[in-house]
């Protein structure tokens, strides 16, 4: 399984409409893939009051490609959403199995 974190810092000032946007246009783009297991978001706090993160787990590499494309370690950004994100970033790990550790 592949864990991807998505981060985007937005202007304090857009909070309550990012918000709106990122529940009705981003999570549809995602939760329509095939190989999608699971989908989080969350809203700044105290410790990140900037940041917004989508955190998803996916099945395969294969199941990324289909989603956002050859370059998969790359943000993917649907349309309408860039205007309110000021950067952004995105990671990926394997997850470790807790029977392996």
């Amino acid at each position: 399984m592949i864990i991807r974190i998505f981060k985007a810092t937005i202007p304090a000032k857009l909070h309550k409409e990012f918000e709106i946007k990122f529940k009705e246009i981003s999570v549809p783009a995602v939760k329509n893939f095939k190989g999608l297991i699971s989908l989080e978001i969350a809203r700044p706090s105290k410790w990140n009051p900037e940041e917004f993160v989508m955190i998803s787990r996916w099945q395969k590499e294969k199941d990324l490609i289909e989603f956002a494309g050859e370059n998969w370690n790359q943000a993917h950004i649907p349309n309408g959403m860039e205007k309110y994100i000021e950067k952004c970033s995105v990671f990926h790990y394997e997850s470790i199995k807790l029977s392996d550790v």
